[in-house]
């Protein structure tokens, strides 16, 4: 069992950074796959940016701008957003699920949750 408690989040104007973290109890953090998502109102929880050990995967919007990192000494995982866009404004939530090699971008797929933090972006 592993639970997630992500923050970080806050109100930030265009063209500003945040970095999210998500700390994880337990001690196999290393063993997951972990993945950022995000949900802004009324729309979906999108997949943002995920890692395992074989790599990293970004969606489209977030290449450029968002890094994915862990600390497996810290049982955290981070995500740098640079650039921030009024559209980047969302709930995100860190997620994780076994490590096997692969980054699924389906919120089925993982079963850990955090909570979630706002990112608010202003123009």
């Amino acid at each position: 069992q592993v639970q997630l408690v992500d923050f970080g989040g806050g109100l930030v104007q265009a063209g500003g950074s945040l970095r999210l973290s998500c700390a994880a109890s337990g001690r196999t953090f290393s063993s997951y796959a972990m993945a950022w998502f995000r949900q802004a109102p009324g729309k979906e929880r999108d997949f943002v940016a995920g890692i395992s050990w074989t790599g990293y995967l970004y969606a489209d919007f977030a290449k450029g701008r968002f890094t994915i990192s862990r600390d497996n000494a810290m049982n955290t995982v981070y995500l740098q957003m640079n650039n921030l866009k009024p559209e980047d404004t969302a709930v995100y939530y860190c997620a994780g699920r076994r490590d096997s090699g692969l980054v699924p971008t389906a919120r089925s797929d993982y079963n850990y949750w955090g909570q979630g933090t706002q990112v608010t972006v202003s123009s």
